[in-house]
């Protein structure tokens, strides 16, 4: 069986920003077509600069990358201080191409209205995007990706300040894009369970600028968990569902509560 190809890549690659502490040093992974990898790692550990370094915005301190040109990045918040309209926001992501100095056309207006579409967002064109919830920020924010034809999709914690509702949304969302438009796409969380329900590839960012690049099934692992983010996780297995597996930490304040019943 022929894998789909690698879009993107790092060899060797390291980055730090004072020469003395390093967020990543000798990471060798590839994104494939069609493949979604989640990125794990405590707060400060460099998730975010390691996005930067994919998405060509750092260069690597040590190794290379090897980049498509047509790399759309999705940050957490949109940061515009205008009332611009859903759609403006989405055609932002055109830029590449309309033409210096240029204004965008029917064609522009047709590939906005067509990401939007994709994301579900088309009936909320007109609306300023500061009307809007949370959740449907970030559904715009990837059709802004999307309407720039991108290749990979690279996104900052989509997830972290939704509901679950949203989330499944956003989570779904990606996994259909890597599905039908065969994207590359890699994801920031801290949510195991986000790895388990849609990547097909997971990068823990261990302590120590170690990392784990592998299967989700084959890194996503108890110990390899509680290895990453210090406190003990276990794996449930969900009653009906036999091949799913939520994982569960466990903090030092459910122990007292159960210490102070005994």
């Amino acid at each position: 069986m022929v894998s789909d190809p690698v879009m993107l890549h790092l060899d060797k690659a390291g980055h730090s920003y004072d020469g003395e502490r390093w967020q990543f040093r000798d990471l060798d992974i590839g994104l494939h077509a069609g493949e979604i990898t989640a990125i794990l790692g405590p707060n400060g550990r460099g998730k975010s600069t390691l996005l930067r370094v994919l998405a060509g915005l750092l260069k690597p301190t040590s190794g290379f990358v090897t980049c498509n040109p047509r790399t759309g990045v999705v940050p957490q918040e949109f940061s515009g201080s205008f009332p611009y309209s859903v759609l403006d926001v989405v055609l932002m992501g055109r830029a590449r191409h309309i033409a210096l100095f240029g204004t965008p056309c029917a064609a522009d207006v047709a590939k906005a209205m067509e990401a939007l579409e994709a994301t579900g967002m088309a009936a909320y064109a007109a609306r300023s995007i500061g009307s809007l919830s949370g959740g449907e920020r970030q559904l715009v924010l990837i059709a802004r990706a999307l309407a720039g034809e991108n290749d990979v999709l690279l996104l900052d914690e989509p997830a972290s300040a939704l509901d679950l509702k949203n989330q499944d949304t956003v989570l779904s969302l990606l996994g259909a894009l890597a599905d039908t438009q065969k994207l590359a796409i890699a994801f920031t969380t801290h949510q195991p369970n986000h790895a388990t329900a849609v990547a097909d590839k997971v990068l823990l960012m261990l302590p120590d600028t170690q990392t784990l690049f592998g299967t989700t099934a084959d890194v996503m692992t108890e110990a390899n968990l509680e290895t990453l983010y210090g406190v003990p996780v276990r794996a449930a297995r969900l009653r009906g569902e036999a091949e799913e597996t939520a994982f569960v930490p466990l903090f030092r304040q459910r122990a007292r509560k159960e210490t102070s019943r005994a």
